[in-house]
């Protein structure tokens, strides 16, 4: 029998309706933030989604929400709203380990700028979320501290490298969580365990403080159960950021506005596009029937459906296992066992590094290493490093011509619904393959959201609908998935967590 997990109360409320509920006083932010710390500690031994929990921090700054209330301050819109972070993100006086033992028991000494903007924006930290390693991965199997389940079935995966953010929300331990997206990290998760996920334009939110792994391809986003739930941590998190050189030094886009026209509005006057190459062979019998409804839902709404092509996106997979292999090579590098992290001692700063880096790393992370290391290395930096950037270059090409005939692009977020855990651990590229429709969205820089298109397959489990916007566009992506929400809602599919609440473990 398929195991879940049941809930019941405040936490199966939205974002969107507890922040109401605060500002109205029918509750309080202790009251709010408690009930998620009891969920947490009720069910998290078998989600296994935190790897730290902030109980006593979290508390203090509830209350200090609901005196500041209390007294008539102004405050902001989210304040008091409890929120988990995926523990890539530098937090001051946190343990924070970007899933690797290599970093286990580090607490840095500040915040990155996401996590200090979460604390200005008075939100209580549920505590740090589990990743695959160095966020390496499709699934959360490769966490150096256990495997994260999903909340839907707890022998399946809840997608990865953020599992962990995905699987808080899907099971009611937190109402928003912060992820981060390098092919698909907050965008597979949220397709698998029926949530919503962005990973905005390449800088919209600042990447000072957050653990690398490919520079040119990470990006911090949010992850919530409803599009204007997303949208209102996107505004929270998002802007210009002096200490991050790629940072877009431009305001942040009106995504709260514009999910909340697409939901009353519809998408009257807006050409979305399939995307011929991320469907088909490969693709989930079910999954294609839920995307097939959406883009009808769409169509529906007021939306003129078209289909384009985009030749380059049949490479996109391998230039992107040659880009991050190449980036992370070089960003792992820092981790050496002489500036901080594990150590173990040897008779040599050689010796010392060699055994520190073999016993901190995973394989995962191991066999990443290695193939960016060979990718770069004299004699075949052009073959391969170098190939696979011309091909990033044809991947944007693509993107332009194709939003030169369509306001925003759709395609299913995953080619499958959730996996069973261990089923795909022997076939790395099996795994990979995960990502494939995810994946052009970073090679390009441009932002892209999964909501739920439904529950496909026999057992039922979610499915994910993809839709990508031209750089900058972030607001569109939220205007169409708010339409598509409120278009399935009504067939009571969104938001498909619902359909966790009150289910029987």
């Amino acid at each position: 029998m398929t195991q879940t997990v049941k809930a019941s109360g405040v936490v199966t409320s939205t974002a969107t309706e507890m922040a109401a509920d605060l500002a109205s006083g029918e509750r309080t932010s202790v009251e709010i933030t408690q009930a998620h710390l009891d969920r947490i500690h009720e069910v998290d031994t078998d989600v296994h989604a935190f790897l730290y929990v902030n109980d006593e921090e979290a508390l203090e700054t509830a209350a200090s929400v609901d005196e500041d209330r209390a007294a008539g301050k102004d405050l902001p819109a989210l304040a008091g709203v409890p929120i988990a972070l995926k523990d890539v993100m530098v937090t001051r006086g946190m343990p924070t380990t970007a899933g690797s033992r290599i970093l286990e028991k580090w607490i840095p000494q500040y915040d990155a700028t996401a996590v200090r903007r979460v604390r200005d924006a008075r939100m209580p930290i549920l505590g740090k979320t589990n990743m695959d390693e160095f966020a390496m991965g499709s699934s959360t199997e490769h966490s150096g501290y256990g495997t994260t389940h999903n909340p839907w079935d707890l022998d399946r995966i809840p997608g990865g490298s953020g599992g962990g953010s995905a699987a808080s929300l899907a099971a009611f331990e937190a109402p928003l969580a912060v992820g981060s997206d390098t092919g698909g990290s907050i965008r597979q998760p949220a397709s698998v365990t029926g949530t919503v996920g962005v990973k905005p334009t390449y800088g919209g939110v600042s990447r000072y403080g957050v653990i690398a792994l490919a520079s040119s391809l990470d990006q911090l986003g949010p992850c919530g159960r409803t599009v204007e739930d997303a949208a209102m941590l996107h505004e929270v998190i998002g802007g210009h950021d002096p200490a991050d050189a790629t940072s877009i030094d431009a305001p942040v886009p009106g995504v709260v506005e514009a999910a909340r026209h697409g939901r009353a509005n519809g998408v009257k006057g807006l050409t979305i596009a399939v995307v011929k190459e991320l469907g088909g062979e490969g693709y989930q019998d079910g999954v294609r029937d839920r995307f097939e409804e959406g883009v009808e839902a769409l169509r529906a709404a007021g939306a003129t459906v078209t289909e384009v092509s985009c030749p380059s996106f049949e490479y996109a997979l391998a230039a992107y296992y040659l880009i991050l292999p190449s980036e992370a090579s070089s960003n792992l590098a820092k981790f050496d066992a002489v500036r901080f992290g594990m150590r173990i001692e040897k008779e040599t700063v050689e010796k010392t590094m060699s055994a520190t880096r073999a016993a901190g790393f995973g394989d995962e992370v191991k066999r990443r290493i290695i193939l960016g290391t060979y990718a770069l290395s004299a004699g075949y930096y052009d073959a391969y490093y170098g190939s696979a950037q011309k091909v990033r270059t044809l991947i944007q090409r693509d993107f332009a011509d194709a939003f030169a005939k369509a306001d925003v692009l759709v395609s299913p977020t995953c080619p499958t619904t959730p996996f069973r855990i261990g089923e795909k651990l022997e076939d790395p590229l099996s795994m990979y393959l995960q990502d494939i429709a995810t994946i052009p969205a970073n090679l390009a820089g441009i932002p892209g959201m999964s909501l739920p298109s439904g529950l496909a397959g026999e057992e039922n489990l979610p499915a994910g609908f993809q839709i990508l916007a031209p750089a900058h566009e972030d607001a569109r992506l939220y205007r169409v998935g708010a339409a598509l929400e409120a278009a399935l809602a009504s067939a009571g599919q969104v938001p498909l967590t619902r359909h966790l609440a009150g289910a029987e473990s």
